[in-house]
């Protein structure tokens, strides 16, 4: 059976805090907010992951983000139409850097495994990213493609479903949770800012760097302590 290896796309790979938090800079610098871009960017991140986790049936990605950031908007106190808004947020996202580690360290491990993504994006959202063309293209399984989002277990079903003999490599307290506890073997990939969460399963293999990753995939593949 080959092993095949999964990454959350916004928190394993890619720096979603600094790109995004740059891009509401922008916005606030032209409109005088009195906010930094990083804290829309907390406020609107934690209301997308929580109309994610109510979404009970798939709806486009950029039609939750428009609605955090109307209610981010609204709990901030700043003036802004949130339609034009996030579709600048979102044309944004080629911009956002992968963490320094991903572009060689993802390389090398595509040369030992098929490495795909496993996250709440749209295709065509990810097709921008810096990191589209580091993966198998067959084994990008967004949101979109799977029908439903984190965490509820329906999509780590079929992920499961779709790739025989998966590992996935997960940085977002929810995220760890949510593949652990649908009984997918889970590796964290430990990055700023993301810190587990303490209601959850404690995750046995944790790394520091996608380098560090190899030995640590055999090991969650073969179920070893």
């Amino acid at each position: 059976m080959t092993l095949v290896v999964t990454f959350d796309l916004f928190s394993a790979l890619l720096d979603s805090r600094s790109g995004g938090s740059a891009a509401f800079d922008r916005l606030g610098g032209e409109r005088g907010w009195a906010v930094s871009g990083a804290e829309v960017y907390d406020e609107w991140d934690a209301l997308n992951k929580a109309a994610q986790k109510q979404c009970t049936s798939w709806v486009p990605y950029p039609v939750l983000a428009e609605q955090a950031l109307g209610t981010a908007y609204a709990r901030l106190g700043l003036a802004g139409d949130p339609s034009p808004d996030v579709a600048r947020l979102l044309a944004s996202i080629p911009d956002w850097s992968p963490w320094p580690d991903v572009p060689d360290g993802l390389a090398q491990l595509a040369e030992r495994y098929p490495v795909g993504i496993l996250s709440n994006v749209d295709d065509a959202l990810f097709a921008r990213t810096q990191v589209a063309d580091l993966v198998t293209r067959e084994l990008v399984l967004t949101s979109e493609r799977l029908g439903v989002y984190k965490p509820d277990p329906r999509i780590y079903e079929a992920a499961r479903d779709a790739c025989e003999g998966l590992v996935h490599v997960a940085t977002s307290a929810r995220d760890v949770r949510g593949a652990l506890e649908a009984g997918i073997p889970v590796v964290r990939l430990k990055r700023p800012g993301h810190h587990l969460d303490p209601a959850g399963p404690t995750p046995t293999w944790q790394a520091d760097s996608v380098h560090d990753l190899p030995a640590l995939l055999e090991a969650a593949a073969a179920g070893e302590r």
